[in-house]
């Protein structure tokens, strides 16, 4: 039986553990829930307001030169990139994940469409081979396969691209993702870490399979970025794109990114994005009349950028780079790269998640908690989701809302009543994200005492915790 103590000494050994000082976590709170918004930088405040108040306030619209601001897409882009296994120049940041899931999407279509279709496999030395499409009938090209249960703005965005461009949305439960995968299914579109149950997917495995049978693979990182080891070049992806405010805790709202391989957005490439605004012109300040698309990732820019937004984000996305420099300290290694910080990161969230596994299992027992995450490490992500067995929606919320007044914060997703039958997407989950940059072992033993606290006590059942709230 793991105790408290046990805890504590793991704690004490936790080569990672300083890297907590680098957030501002309010005293008394537990926080798991970082998949859904990540805790604050410390440092993000001053960036933030140096931002508005010296380089807004002062240098005016000087700062776009001087203090660097056009570049703030590029320059955070080619920090995440060192995350996901992207390489430097190849990934942006902009917009939202609903509108760059409308961007990759709608190229891959025009890819597609273009009869220039062509996909990559990886041979036994890891080099690349080029494999053409062409023998494949491309008006059968119709189809963009997805799990039933994705997010919904990205099956809500390839629906709407679907009947735009007279193709079907194919939705199906996830073991039947690769028998679905028939000569007929264009693009594959995938988040890679489920949202609710925090399943996984093999992203090289899953990539292979589409494009054996010709179709272009897209994946939503959300739920990954930051929070497992990502090689999008190893995995020979075709697009990704993320968001910027969960495991990158770049702050609500936070501008998303948007990769494509190199060889989308090469000056031959028929994948085009089709929002050609101004930030993705060749020459966005010669103002000509007539739109000539930027060379490589910058032509997926549309807008001016988020200033403010890309400041408190670069803050997020360094604290994940610093676990690189306590890697590196750690191994007395002169370097190391951001890849080996993220796999510091992955065991020590494989090992909090292991542990509240374990003591929900040794202290909840007999209180019908039902767990919805795969417990092979491979297939799951940095989540942990319970059910709770025979209880309605209503019941699984107030749980949730009688933990977090204890200070354990997690949160809510109500099931799809549309799914199958004994489909567990049909369950209501409590979801409990960990963040190993500032997530303790101390802290998942307290999380889960509260959580019996409030299942033993049924406190859940007061009148403020059974009120139904917009966010949940």
């Amino acid at each position: 039986m793991t105790s408290l103590d046990n805890c504590h000494a793991l704690d004490a050994r936790d080569p990672l553990r300083h890297l907590r000082d680098l957030f501002a976590l309010p005293d008394g709170v537990v926080y798991l829930d970082g998949n859904s918004l990540g805790a604050l930088p410390r440092t993000a405040a001053a960036r933030v307001a140096q931002v508005v108040q010296h380089e807004w306030g002062v240098g005016l619209i000087r700062s776009w030169n001087d203090a660097g601001w056009i570049n703030q897409p590029q320059r955070v882009g080619d920090k995440i990139a060192q995350l996901v296994g992207a390489g430097a120049g190849e990934l942006v940041c902009a917009d939202s994940t609903s509108v760059n899931v409308f961007k990759v999407l709608s190229a891959a279509i025009a890819l597609v469409q273009s009869g220039n279709h062509e996909t990559t496999k990886s041979i036994a030395n890891n080099d690349h081979i080029t494999v053409t499409s062409a023998q494949k009938i491309l008006k059968n090209l119709k189809t963009i396969l997805s799990e039933r249960s994705n997010f919904p703005t990205d099956l809500y965005i390839a629906q709407s691209l679907a009947t735009q461009h007279g193709m079907r949305l194919q939705l199906v439960e996830s073991h039947e993702i690769e028998a679905a995968l028939t000569d007929d299914v264009a693009i594959l579109l995938l988040t890679h870490v489920h949202y609710r149950s925090g399943a996984m997917y093999d992203m090289a495995a899953m990539t292979a399979k589409a494009h054996a049978v010709g179709a272009l693979a897209v994946w939503d990182l959300a739920h990954s970025a930051g929070a497992v080891p990502v090689d999008l070049h190893a995995a020979i992806a075709d697009f990704a794109v993320g968001c910027g405010y969960k495991y990158l805790n770049g702050g609500p709202g936070a501008p998303a990114f948007v990769w494509a391989h190199p060889r989308h957005v090469a000056a031959q490439s028929k994948a085009v994005q089709p929002l050609a605004g101004w930030m993705g012109h060749a020459a966005p300040f010669a103002f000509t009349p007539d739109y000539v698309p930027a060379g490589g990732i910058k032509a997926y820019l549309c807008g001016t950028p988020s200033v403010i937004g890309l400041a408190a984000l670069e803050c997020g996305v360094d604290t994940l780079l610093a676990a690189r420099q306590s890697h590196s300290e750690q191994n007395d290694a002169a370097q190391a790269d951001a890849a080996q910080g993220m796999a510091a990161l992955r065991a020590k969230s494989l090992a909090l998640s292991d542990l509240f596994i374990q003591l929900v299992d040794q202290r909840c027992a007999g209180f019908g908690l039902q767990l919805a995450t795969p417990v092979p490490h491979a297939q799951r992500g940095s989540q942990v989701s319970y059910a709770i067995a025979g209880q309605a929606a209503s019941m699984v919320q107030a749980v949730m809302q009688a933990l977090i007044a204890r200070g354990v914060v997690g949160d809510f997703r109500a099931g799809d009543a549309s799914a199958p039958q004994g489909s567990a997407d049909r369950l209501d989950i409590l979801r409990f994200g960990f963040t190993p940059l500032y997530v303790g072992y101390c802290d998942v033993w307290q999380a889960v005492e509260q959580l019996r606290a409030v299942l033993q006590s049924q406190e859940w059942q007061r009148p403020e915790f059974m009120q139904q709230k917009a966010v949940t």
